[in-house]
């Protein structure tokens, strides 16, 4: 069944799965309103990240024995409100270092994007269809769905592209689970691992460090091959959705 066809099948019902969807995503964010407002760190933390006031950020983390979950949380809470992704990875290099920092972010990005990609099985078909707009999610389902792989990989090499969206179209383009995690992982390192490398730099940064330099290379030119692999994948005619 074609991308069209599951548009008009599940853009005209809410099932019993989406409503479990939208309770469990309506207590989430109520839950995490409640922390935020009740947490000072973890508000102060989000304003911040929002905001893209990384140097506030880093400062705040600093002095937080319990930096780290805040950095977690950070990353589970971009599910529901987007900011610059980036601001997290740097402000975390800077303040628990490169290694530290690493498997740290990681491991809250992977959890987002388990998280979202289960929003898009259950909540996102229906809602965010008529949110956007019935054409323009039918085409961005088709282009998640009949890439595979190949447009994953190239969709989390684009800094600008929210990390939880890609969750969201996935989900709902039924992308298998694991195609979509590993994606997720391979796809996002290299960003991910600059910008905490970058952070991790601050206190002696020079922009003629080797790392810094071949890292910054090195995603210009991920950046070029995601666009051409964007550009291909969207262009008419039959698409190849045979990879895994």
């Amino acid at each position: 069944m074609d991308a069209e066809t599951r548009t008009a099948d599940s853009g005209s019902r809410l099932g019993w799965g989406a409503w479990v969807g939208l309770a469990v995503t309506l207590a989430g964010i109520g839950a995490i309103a409640i922390l935020i407002i009740t947490i000072d760190p973890l508000r102060h933390a989000v304003g911040e990240a929002i905001s893209g006031d990384t140097d506030a950020l880093r400062d705040e983390l600093r002095d937080l024995a319990a930096g780290p979950v805040v950095v977690f949380a950070l990353c589970l809470i971009h599910a529901f409100l987007w900011y610059p992704a980036e601001i997290v990875d740097t402000a975390s290099g800077f303040v628990y270092g490169f290694w530290a920092s690493v498997p740290l972010v990681m491991a809250g990005w992977m959890a987002n994007a388990l998280i979202t990609w289960w929003l898009g099985q259950t909540l996102a078909r229906p809602v965010l269809s008529k949110a956007i707009g019935e054409q323009r999610w039918c085409e961005a389902e088709r282009m998640i769905a009949n890439g595979g792989a190949t447009l994953l990989l190239a969709v989390r090499l684009i800094p600008i592209m929210p990390f939880s969206l890609t969750g969201y179209v996935a989900g709902a383009a039924r992308v298998p689970l694991w195609r979509f995690m590993w994606t997720s992982a391979v796809g996002y390192a290299p960003i991910t691992i600059f910008f905490i490398y970058v952070g991790s730099q601050l206190d002696s940064f020079s922009p003629t460090d080797p790392a810094i330099l071949i890292g910054t290379a090195v995603l210009i030119g991920l950046l070029f091959l995601a666009r051409w692999v964007r550009r291909r994948e969207s262009a008419p005619g039959p698409a190849d959705g045979g990879e895994s």
